[in-house]
């Protein structure tokens, strides 16, 4: 229907057609017909007020203009000479009477140019004009509203505000763009609301929570929650204006990995709000040397127990721990603390629960209409379009949203094998090859380039985090070299390989020697992270501990030397969280961590090391330089497999080399000689994991140790010395 007013009879009956359509709940342009309209003669003023019984038309000081006419099924309408420049109705039943602005006396706010880039799929803001925000609109307070649902027939938001009632609130469409808009005078921060959508095939869909909401209700409610994204006092400059030189590939990176919600339970059974996670977890994470906070998936979800992986509201930070502003605030401590915040996020797959993203407009949206390609096997979830260009467009504008909006400092990309292979957990028949019949999703490659080079492009000082599980070439290479763009990718095999090994017994480990050894045949082909993450801990895997072989002494033991070799090694640090004490359970989401552990000497010594391991790879350029550079790493002995015994330097040019040296063997090695480098200048203990200090018998060597000029192992000085079993040593040279 035009916006034209109805002037002749086939005219007014179209209106009254059209009006049947609001009380019914199916119109799909309400301005055409609700709002002010032109008469042959004057103006006629409509309004849907469904429960009254009589209305009038009054200007903004209360004075009535007009009574109204009731047209029936609680439509009225007001007639006036002239359109006046603001009024509202003023409804009565019985002895109630209510007033209220008038929505569609406002006009569109989203512009031409905003249709444009979301149409072609290239805006970079689109949280600033999809979404709920609190504005003043021709002079009214009120919230405007906008979503992107082209296959609906109808939009209305509602809320408590409407009484949750679809045909009280129909949205303006925005034509080709498939946006609906609606400025909603009267309402404000703290809102309520959800979306109604009525399908091109007349059927009303599930009311669904805002994909472009910035927060929400704690399950089980799912509905969105309108807050404000301006006003925020930032407080982290000085952390931004550093935050670049501690996120290179030469920087110390070691990160903390924490499910926030069982990280500790305050008053033994709630979840912590932001501001007592910045009383309690930053202020421990930062005393234990790490550099990072990396926060399993802060996004708003609906199952407690996906910790958070099956997310619905991808830019809201979740109600579990508070509101919007507390999250900022819990940034804002990270940065105070000199950690950086690393998220989580999840654009690999979305659970399909009513009120999401799934059949959002009553049409395959946001998935693919293909099940080969838009359902996963593994989760049960819906998988993304990301060859639609509106899709990806989301999709990478949430990643520059938590890096513009709330200042975080990187993301983590969950599941990205699952994303690169259209037969990812697969069989044949059940996947579509690519249009050159290959098994790589060229959409899925594609949208992963084009997202790092945005987040990037916008700010070269944060990190993305590629958590990749097969040997896919390149994807810590930029983009334009052919690469994914990413910042780091997580070593996988490296973790695979050797917890394989730490789990066998000693007596049996010389026959496996390479799975220690194997990860340093390609350590630098990419940019590596070496995870000790939440899916080792899970789903009867045990802890970490729980791997070691033996009785509980040697258990610690060898969790002791296999966290000196993991510091030691090329590549970032991630261990999750209970691990950095040797927690001896298996983790559960349902509960906090065991923290009464640290009462034995045992776990204390574990927590111990892990912190003078943070402190030893922040302090010595030789440790985390060249990480990524094979410059930074030469073998002394990686051959001695018949004694489980592993020796390397890690140096960097101008600094002081370290030697690693690790006996994993449940025999003492003694009077072991080693090649070392350097002149004259001693050598300095500064990890000892069998020290009788973190929980070890006391029997490794104690220093400072010089060396002789005796050559082994290509160098002409060596260090002769005990190794205890089951046990790691770290030297440094010091400086003379």
């Amino acid at each position: 229907m035009s916006n034209a007013s109805p002037t002749s009879a086939s005219d007014a009956a179209a209106a009254s057609d059209a009006l049947a359509l609001i009380a019914e709940g199916r119109c799909g342009d309400p301005f055409a017909v609700l709002g002010a309209h032109p008469l042959a003669q004057g103006w006629a003023l409509r309004a849907f007020l469904p429960g009254a019984e009589a209305a009038e038309l009054v200007d903004p000081q209360g004075e009535v203009l007009a009574e109204a006419a009731d047209l029936g099924r609680g439509l009225f309408e007001a007639r006036l000479p002239a359109r006046p420049d603001a009024w509202q109705w003023r409804a009565r039943r019985g002895e109630d009477v209510w007033q209220e602005d008038d929505p569609y006396r406002f006009g569109p706010l989203l512009g031409d140019l905003d249709e444009h880039l979301i149409s072609e799929g290239s805006h970079g803001e689109l949280w600033r004009v999809l979404g709920a925000h609190p504005r003043r609109h021709d002079g009214a307070e009120g919230v405007h509203f906008a979503v992107w649902a082209p296959g609906a027939a109808r939009v209305s938001v509602v809320g408590p505000f409407n009484g949750w009632d679809g045909r009280r609130h129909p949205m303006r469409a925005r034509g080709a763009s498939g946006v609906w808009e609606i400025f909603l005078p009267g309402l404000a921060e703290g809102i309520d609301y959800k979306y109604e959508i009525l399908g091109q095939d007349g059927a009303l869909q599930p009311p669904k929570a805002d994909p472009v909401g910035f927060a929400a209700a704690l399950r089980p409610d799912n509905v969105s929650r309108v807050a404000r994204l301006d006003g925020h006092d930032w407080q982290d400059a000085d952390w931004l204006a550093e935050r670049a030189a501690r996120n290179r590939v030469d920087a110390p990176i070691s990160i903390y990995e924490a499910h926030l919600p069982s990280w500790l339970r305050m008053d033994g059974w709630r979840w912590p709000d932001w501001d007592e996670l910045a009383q309690t977890l930053v202020p421990y994470v930062a005393d234990m040397g790490f550099t990072h906070i990396e926060a399993l998936p802060v996004s708003e979800h609906p199952l407690d127990a996906s910790w958070g992986y099956q997310p619905v509201g991808l830019y809201a930070p979740t109600s579990r721990h508070g509101d919007l502003a507390g999250f900022r605030r819990f940034v804002e401590a990270c940065h105070a603390a000199r950690l950086g915040l690393i998220l989580d996020w999840v654009p690999a797959h979305f659970p399909t629960d009513p009120h999401g993203l799934a059949q959002f407009d009553g049409s395959h949206l946001y998935e693919h209409a293909d099940p080969r390609q838009g359902f996963h096997p593994d989760w049960n979830t819906a998988i993304y379009n990301y060859g639609r260009n509106e899709v990806a467009n989301y999709l990478i504008a949430n990643a520059r949203y938590w890096v513009r909006e709330h200042h975080v400092d990187g993301l983590r990309v969950d599941a990205v094998a699952s994303m690169l292979y259209l037969d990812y957990s697969r069989k044949d028949g059940e996947w579509a090859p690519n249009r050159f019949g290959g098994r790589e999703n060229l959409e899925a490659i594609e949208f992963l380039r084009r997202m790092n080079r945005e987040v990037y492009g916008d700010d070269p000082s944060v990190m993305t985090i590629a958590e990749e599980s097969t040997a896919w070439p390149g994807v810590s290479r930029p983009a334009h070299d052919g690469g994914l763009g990413f910042g780091f990718k997580w070593n996988m095999g490296w973790m695979h390989d050797s917890l394989q090994y730490m789990a066998r017994e000693p007596v049996h480990r010389r026959w496996h020697h390479g799975e220690m050894s194997f990860g340093l045949h390609y350590a630098f082909s990419e940019n590596f992270v070496l995870p000790l993450s939440h899916d080792e801990v899970v789903h009867g895997k045990g802890s970490i501990l729980g791997r070691m072989p033996g009785e509980r002494w040697d258990a610690f033991a060898d969790l002791r030397a296999y966290y000196a070799f993991m510091w030691a090694h090329p590549g970032k640090k991630l261990l999750f969280m209970g691990q950095e004490f040797g927690q001896q359970a298996e983790w559960n989401h349902e509960a906090e961590l065991d923290w009464s552990a640290l009462s034995d000497p045992l776990h204390k010594g574990v927590q111990d090391l892990v912190r003078r391991l943070n402190r030893l790879y922040r302090d010595a350029p030789a440790l985390h330089r060249l990480d990524a550079e094979e410059d930074g790493f030469r073998w002394i002995d990686g051959g001695a497999e018949d004694a489980s015994v592993y020796a390397w330097i890690r140096r960097s040019p101008g600094e002081a080399p370290v030697v690693a040296l690790f006996n994993f063997s449940g025999a003492l090695q003694s009077g072991w000689r080693f090649g070392v480098p350097g002149g004259e200048a001693p050598w300095r203990v500064e990890i000892d994991t069998d020290a009788a200090a973190l929980g070890g018998a006391g029997r490794g060597p104690v220093g400072p140790l010089a060396s002789t000029a005796e050559p082994s192992h290509g160098f002409d000085r060596s260090l002769t010395l005990d190794l205890p079993p089951r046990s790691a040593v770290i030297l440094r040279q010091e400086r003379v």
